[in-house]
Order: structure tokens, then C-alpha cells, then sequence
């Protein structure tokens, strides 16, 4: 007994670690936690004499059952396509604390947790482990079965993924977030005045099917018409965050990390000049995504 009660106080001195890796690879508390508990129970049915490094083999376990779920859920996905459903993945149920999942998620970035969210399940483990957390290829070799320089491969496409391409300059995409910053912080403060600023007069909307109500129009002309509809998302704008679209800033509503539409914007002369609001599935899975880089 005495064994076993030592056994979990050094578990929960690594619970939050282990937490922080599972909520990274999973992009859900519930998950999260499910993997954590999971780690537990294998942690009970080993044999603790044979473990030199608690922390890593820890780390090493939570890991790859963060792996095995997310190999199971794209199989899940790919089935779900096959059979033509057309409603969004819903296996994540809805978090125990919407506020802390809304926590986690700000604190990793809910535009790095949109990209992560399109890596393969190896090159995801690979980013994460490497990137986040400092776990060398060798180790995360052996979680993926590959050798260590595929396991590099796997974290370098990851990477590349994340970071996107850079075809305009830094200064352009510079101009281009102040100005998107600028229209997303009038947004969060409901300040019809200040969108107006950062809109061309003429600004021209384009909304896909899925972002609107049957039979609502699906082209917004004019800024104040925009903006008067615009003012009325404040309340969700804290889950609004900029990010690379196609190449440029544009802003994306992910909440909790999960993709749901984007704001694409064409801008002319320090004003936005045309807004395209996606967010039928197919549209945003063939987008180019990446995050924003400081």
C-alpha cells in the first residue's frame, strides 16, 4: 500500500506536465484527461521497479495513447466522409468547464491548435513532443516506430505546416495586421465606429451558404452595413484570432481550437476593401493555413 501510495504522489507532481502534453496533441480537455487517466492505469500495472526516469516514461505513455486517439479519430473521420455525413466530427463531448477549456485554449493559441489540427497524427506527436516539450527524435522514434531522421521528417513538415510560406514580404504582411488587428479589436469591443474606420466605404462581403441563416443574403455591401452586422459577434470575438490565410492575415473563429469559419480580406490603401466569410467544410479544408509568426 505504502508503494502504491508513493507511486501516485509522484504521479500527480507529473500531472500537470502530462496534462499540458495530452491537451497539446488532442486539442480537448475531455480527452486530455482521458489520456492522463489512461496514463495512470498503465503507471498502476507496471512493474515501477523497472522504470529509471518516472517523468519520461510517463511522458513516453500519455503520448502514445494521445497517439492511438488521434489515429482513431481520423479513421473516424475518414469513415464518417465515406458514409457522405455532412455533420461536423462530434465525438469530443462538450467540456466539464467551458471556462478552462477556453483557458488551455488561449494559452496555446487557438490558431496553432487550427493548424495542429490538419498534421497527420504522427507529425503531430512529432511537432508537440520536439517543438514543445524538448523530447528527442530517438525517443519519439520509438513512440512512432520509425527512425530517428523520419521522425525529424516528421516534426520538419509539421513545422513547415505551422509556420506557412511567406509569399509577400514581412512589411506587407505587416501593413496587413495592423489593419486586421485593428478591425478585430473594434470587433471584441463592439465598436461600430471603429469598424467603420478600418472599412473601405465600399466594402464588398461575400458569405458561403454555411455561414448564413436559410434565405439570409449571402452579399453585404457598404461598411456601415457590415459593420452594423458585425458589432453583434462581440461576445464571440474572443475566439476570433489572426492567422495566415492563403498567404495573408485574415482572422479565424476556432472555438476551442476547433475550425467552425474564416475571414478572408482583400486590402487596398490601408482600408478593407472585401471581406470572404467561409464556412462550408470543404472550403476551409482546402485552405492553406499557417500561424502568424511574432
Amino acid at each position: 500500500m505504502a508503494d502504491r501510495e508513493w507511486l501516485a504522489e509522484r504521479f500527480e507532481e507529473n500531472r500537470g506536465h502530462l496534462r499540458a502534453v495530452a491537451y497539446r496533441m488532442l486539442g480537448s480537455v475531455n480527452e486530455a484527461d482521458d489520456a492522463v487517466q489512461e496514463s495512470w492505469l498503465r503507471l498502476s500495472r507496471a512493474d515501477a521497479n523497472d522504470i529509471d526516469n518516472l517523468s519520461a516514461w510517463l511522458t513516453t505513455v500519455v503520448a502514445r495513447v494521445c497517439l492511438d486517439m488521434l489515429r482513431s479519430r481520423t479513421s473516424r473521420r475518414e469513415e464518417s466522409l465515406d458514409a457522405e455525413v455532412s455533420e461536423p466530427d462530434t465525438m469530443q463531448a462538450a467540456a466539464p468547464n467551458p471556462e478552462q477549456e477556453a483557458l488551455l485554449a488561449d494559452s496555446v493559441g487557438l490558431a496553432l491548435l487550427v493548424v495542429l489540427d490538419r498534421l497527420t497524427p504522427a507529425e503531430r506527436l512529432a511537432f508537440v513532443l520536439h517543438d514543445m516539450f524538448a523530447v528527442s527524435f530517438e525517443e519519439i522514434s520509438q513512440i512512432v516506430g520509425r527512425s530517428p531522421d523520419a521522425a525529424r521528417q516528421l516534426a520538419s513538415r509539421a513545422r513547415r505546416r505551422v509556420q506557412g510560406a511567406e509569399p509577400v514580404s514581412k512589411t506587407e504582411l505587416g501593413e496587413q495586421g495592423e489593419v486586421v488587428n485593428a478591425f478585430l479589436k473594434a470587433l471584441r469591443d463592439g465598436d461600430f465606429a471603429g469598424l467603420v474606420t478600418v472599412l473601405d466605404p465600399d466594402v464588398v462581403v461575400h458569405i458561403d451558404e454555411a455561414a448564413v441563416r436559410p434565405g439570409a443574403p449571402r452579399e453585404i455591401l457598404g461598411a456601415h452595413n457590415f459593420a452594423k452586422g458585425a458589432v453583434t459577434f462581440a461576445q464571440i470575438a474572443h475566439q476570433v484570432e489572426p492567422m495566415l490565410i492563403n498567404g495573408a492575415v485574415g482572422l479565424a473563429w476556432a472555438p476551442d481550437g476547433k475550425l467552425s469559419r474564416v475571414l478572408a480580406f482583400s486590402i487596398k490603401d490601408g482600408k478593407i476593401a472585401q471581406v470572404e466569410i467561409i464556412a462550408e467544410a470543404a472550403r476551409l479544408e482546402n485552405l492553406d493555413l499557417a500561424v502568424l509568426s511574432d
